[in-house]
Parts: structure tokens; C-alpha cells; sequence
């Protein structure tokens, strides 16, 4: 049985984000809340955007933040927004565990919108002040799957595969303005969006949910456990520290040699 569990993270990188603003999607939980809940610890005024309103505004309300509820999946609302932001985290997402032919055509649209289309509409609206401002970090929660893919997951795979290129294109326009784009792509990350998987990963592969993790989510990894949300943070905190100011247009693995086969 493989240890999962990972000893709890200090906040490493010295950082100071006094008087910058940030945005976070899908910060109700998760690595959205571990990295708002950072970026408001280096000093950073942090807004959290999430469809869960109760849970998104406790979050908020744990360092003085705004909270924002919004289904990022209704182009409507992305309209009816008012961003101004120097840090955009795209970390909102949802999965559905399905092969190609069984896949609802709703269901892979909805997807794509929370997890493309909504990430392009974000940052169109807060580029443009990062710009007069001449700074801008935008920080592009993607996976693993936005490098290589996985069977039953043809929306979250094409969704993150067309996130990394999107962080490339905002990566060529923005660096020469002092705006970079990077993507994150962590392995499995203990959150509520994994343990949702579960069941359906058992059904579709046919074998026990408690076997599961160790069977389907750990056989890539050199190191057999799951990626904490802390991890994640840590590092989209360091993407905005002067120390990665030439960093731009990368994907940053944090999969515990998952993808190096």
C-alpha cells in the first residue's frame, strides 16, 4: 500500500504582493482555495470566483477578500463582469468520466466553456489594465492531461490541451508588455474534483473503489502519492515572485515523474 499522504507544506517562497489584486476561479475548494488563501498571505487583495457561493464566501471571509459567485459555464454572466486584476489564477474545472461514444455533446460543451472559453474571457477583461500597468501574471491551473491524455476524459483532456495553448499565445503578446502566462499541471491533486472520480473510475475499469487510487491515479508517479493543494499554491505563488519574472509560456509539471516515461 502506497503512502498518499504528504507532511503539510510551510509557506516557502518569500514573497510580498502589497498593494496587487488577484482573481481565482473555482477557490471554493481545493487548489483554487489553497491558492487564494497564498497569494492573500504574500499581501495580495484576492477576489475568489466560484458557482458555490455559500462555500466561496467563507472562503473570503477567511482573509478579507471579495467573493464573486458565478457560473463560469453562462457567457451571460462572464459578460456582466468587472475584472481588474494583476494576478488571474484559471483554476475552475469539472470532469466527466465517460468514453468518446457515450459522451453527452452538453456535457463536453459545458466543459470546454468553464475550462477554455471562460479563461480566455477572464483575462481579456484584466489584461488590458496589466498592460497599462506594465505587470501581469496570469497562471493557468492545467494537469497533466493538458500534456498527455487519459481514456473516458475527451472534454477535460481537449479542454486542458487547448488551455496550454492559450497560455502560449497570451505568453508571445503579453512578455513584451511585462504580463506572463504560465500553466501548472499537477498529476492527481487531493480535492474534492479527484475523490469525485472515484466511483466512476472504479465502474469503468472495472475493479474496487479503494483500489482505485493506488491501481488508476498512482501508476504513472515515481512518487506514489496524490499532489496536495498546498504544493500547487506554492508554486503559482513563485510564478509571482521577481525570481520567475523570465519564466513565460512554460508548463510546469508537479506529477512526481508521471509524464517523463
Amino acid at each position: 500500500m502506497y503512502d498518499i499522504s504528504a507532511t503539510p507544506l510551510p509557506s516557502t517562497v518569500r514573497l510580498d504582493l502589497s498593494g496587487r489584486s488577484a482573481l481565482v476561479t473555482g477557490a471554493a475548494s481545493g487548489i483554487g482555495k489553497a491558492c487564494a488563501e497564498r497569494l492573500a498571505r504574500a499581501g495580495a487583495s484576492v477576489a475568489v470566483l466560484d458557482i458555490n457561493g455559500d462555500a466561496v464566501r467563507q472562503v473570503a471571509a477567511g482573509f478579507g477578500g471579495k467573493a464573486i459567485e458565478v457560473d463560469l459555464s453562462d457567457p451571460a454572466a462572464l459578460d456582466d463582469l468587472d475584472i481588474e486584476a494583476d494576478i488571474v489564477v484559471n483554476n475552475a474545472g469539472l470532469q466527466h468520466v465517460a468514453p468518446v461514444e457515450e459522451f453527452p455533446p452538453e456535457r463536453f460543451s459545458q466543459i470546454v466553456r468553464v475550462m477554455l472559453e471562460a479563461p480566455f474571457r477572464l483575462v481579456q477583461k484584466a489584461i488590458p489594465g496589466m498592460y497599462e500597468r506594465g505587470w501581469g501574471r496570469i497562471i493557468n491551473i492545467s494537469s497533466v492531461h493538458g500534456l498527455v491524455a487519459s481514456e473516458y476524459k475527451s472534454a477535460y483532456v481537449a479542454a486542458k490541451h487547448g488551455l496550454e495553448g492559450l497560455s502560449k499565445v497570451i505568453a508571445l503578446e503579453g512578455g513584451p508588455r511585462g504580463v506572463t502566462s504560465n500553466c501548472i499541471c499537477p498529476a492527481y491533486v487531493r480535492t474534492p474534483l479527484v475523490e469525485g472520480q472515484i466511483s466512476d473510475q472504479a465502474r469503468r475499469h472495472g475493479i474496487p473503489e479503494s483500489e482505485v487510487i493506488e491501481k488508476i491515479m498512482l501508476t504513472e508517479p515515481a512518487i506514489k502519492r496524490l499532489v496536495e493543494p498546498e504544493e500547487v499554491a506554492e508554486m503559482a505563488a513563485f510564478l509571482c515572485s521577481p525570481a520567475a519574472s523570465f519564466i513565460n509560456g512554460a508548463s510546469l509539471t508537479i506529477d512526481g515523474g508521471a509524464t517523463v516515461h
